[in-house]
């Protein structure tokens, strides 16, 4: 089984939600155009992946999985909920995602005009929900290990979209071909960056 260190190393670079994954890519690509915005977002991306994949490990492990109810009863012992598992996952994920934006609304309100309705919709991110589905697959042993995939699939993300950020705000002043303004270089630019993660696949820690 690998290390609490490996899990967050591989997700965070090797099995990247943007540049492995191409997951998230909505935002990713709408919320790009500057660094500042790019960094809300991307903190805010961190915070919930940090908290939503633990919480739902413990929900999949003790009340979703097959057996998963025994603890509450020998009779639910050949009990299995995992068809509610999407449902379940998601309905945590859009409470985590409205304490967000009550904070970012509260506190930064600044950001979060800027930001828009892209803040609420981290609900329906498809690189959150992913997490959780992806934590469930691997079936890992320890909540540690639940924990140190989601902040390192969170901070992945927030690595990818605060580098095409930046790179995005330099390409302003670079005569990009007007075919290729906008969302077009974004795409290229992306398709660089996960050619560029991939030579993390060659580190083992």
């Amino acid at each position: 089984m690998d290390s609490i260190v490996q899990i967050f190393f591989d997700s965070m670079f090797i099995k990247n939600m943007v540049f492995s994954y191409f997951l998230g890519m909505c935002s990713y690509l709408a919320v790009s155009k500057t660094v500042k915005t790019a960094t809300g977002l991307g903190i805010a991306v961190v915070f919930v992946m940090g908290i939503t994949v633990p919480v739902n490990y413990l929900l999949n492990r003790y009340v979703l999985s097959e057996g998963a109810l025994a603890w509450l009863s020998p009779d639910f012992a050949g009990m299995d909920l995992g068809f509610l598992s999407f449902i379940i996952f998601i309905a945590v994920i859009a409470s985590i995602v409205q304490l967000v934006e009550m904070v970012v609304e509260k506190f930064a309100p600044a950001l979060y005009s800027s930001l828009g309705i892209f803040l609420p919709l981290i609900a329906v991110n498809c690189a959150i929900l992913g997490a959780s589905l992806f934590m469930q697959k691997a079936d890992y042993q320890t909540l540690g290990q639940a924990t140190a995939y989601g902040l390192g699939s969170g901070l992945g993300w927030f690595v990818a979209i605060v580098c095409i950020a930046a790179i995005r705000e330099k390409m302003k002043y670079s005569d990009v071909p007007k075919p290729l303004r906008g969302l077009g270089i974004a795409f290229l630019l992306t398709g660089l960056l996960g050619f560029a993660f991939m030579a993390f696949t060659g580190f083992k820690l």
